[in-house]
C-alpha cells in the first residue's frame, strides 16, 4: 500500500505574522499548503491534513465577546468546531483548485473531531493555556464571578482567560477517518487539537479546554499507523541554540538525542518544545519516523533531502 503521510500545520500557516488576517489573506496562504500537498499526492503519498487554529478561534472568541450583548455567547469548544470548518474550508477549496488544475480526481474532506480527554486530568485543576481578547481588570473579575472563568494578567496588555490542556485519549471519529482514507479521500482533521469531550454521557455541555493539536496529531498518526508523521512550522528543520550566534542546523536525531536536548532546555516551550514532544509520542507508541520542516520543504523532506527526521536510532548526522 502507498505511504501514509500525517501532516501537521499550524493555524499560523494561514495567517503570517504581520497579517490582519482576513478571509483573502488565509485564501492566498492556504494555496502554498494545498500546493505541497499535492506535491505529496503526485508521488502517490496518501496524506491526512491537521492544523491549528489558535488566531482563527482567537477570533472566533472575540466575535462571540462583541456581539454578546445581541445574540448568544459562543463557549470555546464550539469555537473550536467552528474553526475546524472555516479552516477546513478555506483548505478544502484551495486543494480542489489546485488538483482541477492538476487533473487530479482526489476527493478532499474535512471531519469535524472530537478528542475524548479523562475528566481526572490534572490539567483540570491547572487552568495554564491563554485564549480570547484581553480584558480589564474590572471585566475580568465580573467575567470571574458570572461565569467562574479563570483569568490570569498576561503581560501589560490586560487579563486573559485560561483554559485546561488535557492530553488526547482518543479520537471519536477515528474509523470515520480511517474508512476515507481506505478509499482514497485526502482527511483534513483533528483540527485546532480536536474538540475535548468527556466520555460521561453528559449532553449538557461541552469541555472548554484547549487540546495540543500536534499531540491529538501525533496519536492519530499512531492510530492509523502512519509511515510518516510531519510537523510542518516556520523552519525548513530544527536548529539546536535556536536564537544564538551558535545556531546550527540538525538533519537527523534519535529519540535518545530529543530527551538529552530537552534536559538542556535547547527547545523552547512555546515553539519547538511541543512538536519534539509529539515526535516522542509518536516514535514511542511504534511509529518509524517523523519529519519536522516547513511548508516549502515538505517535498524534499519526504525524499530524505530536507528537514530533520527523527526515529529511534542513535545516528545524528547534520545537513553539510
Amino acid at each position: 500500500m502507498s505511504r501514509l503521510v500525517v501532516v501537521a500545520v499550524g493555524g499560523n500557516a494561514l495567517i503570517r505574522a504581520g497579517q490582519s488576517g482576513t478571509a483573502e489573506e488565509q485564501f492566498e496562504n492556504a494555496m502554498e499548503t494545498a500546493g505541497a500537498v499535492v506535491e505529496l499526492l503526485k508521488t502517490g503519498c496518501r496524506v491526512i491534513l491537521t492544523h491549528g487554529n489558535g488566531p482563527q478561534v482567537g477570533a472566533a472568541l472575540t466575535r462571540s465577546e462583541f456581539a454578546s450583548s445581541r445574540v448568544y455567547r459562543m463557549p470555546y469548544d464550539c469555537c473550536v468546531a467552528a474553526t475546524q470548518g472555516e479552516i477546513g474550508y478555506i483548505l478544502q477549496y484551495a486543494m480542489w483548485q489546485i488538483l482541477q488544475r492538476e487533473r487530479m480526481h482526489i476527493p478532499v474532506v474535512t471531519l469535524i473531531t472530537q478528542v475524548i480527554v479523562d475528566s481526572r486530568d490534572p490539567a483540570f485543576q491547572n487552568p495554564t493555556k491563554p485564549v480570547g481578547p484581553y480584558y480589564s481588570k474590572d471585566v475580568a473579575d465580573r467575567y470571574d464571578r458570572y461565569f467562574g472563568w479563570t483569568l490570569v494578567q498576561d503581560t501589560a496588555q490586560g487579563y486573559r482567560r485560561v483554559v485546561p490542556s488535557p492530553a488526547p485519549k482518543q479520537l471519536v471519529e477515528l474509523e470515520a477517518i480511517r474508512a476515507c482514507v481506505e478509499r482514497g479521500l485526502v482527511v483534513i482533521a483533528a483540527g485546532g487539537g480536536g474538540v475535548p469531550v468527556f466520555n460521561d454521557h453528559d449532553i449538557t455541555k461541552g469541555v472548554e479546554a484547549v487540546v495540543d493539536k500536534d499531540l491529538t496529531s501525533a496519536l492519530l498518526a499512531s492510530e492509523l499507523k502512519a509511515d510518516t508523521f510531519l510537523i510542518a512550522t516556520g523552519e525548513p528543520l530544527v536548529y539546536l541554540d535556536y536564537g544564538k550566534p551558535t545556531r546550527r542546523p540538525v538533519a537527523h536525531l534519535s529519540d535518545e538525542d530529543c530527551r538529552q536536548y530537552m534536559s538542556e532546555g535547547q527547545f523552547p516551550e512555546g515553539s519547538m518544545l511541543p512538536k519534539i514532544n509529539a515526535a516522542l509520542t509518536f516514535l514511542e507508541r511504534g511509529g518509524e519516523e517523523v519529519i519536522i520542516t516547513d511548508i516549502p520543504h515538505l517535498q524534499q523532506a519526504i525524499q530524505g533531502r530536507a528537514g530533520t527526521h527523527i526515529q529511534v536510532s542513535h545516528d545524528t548526522v547534520d545537513w553539510p
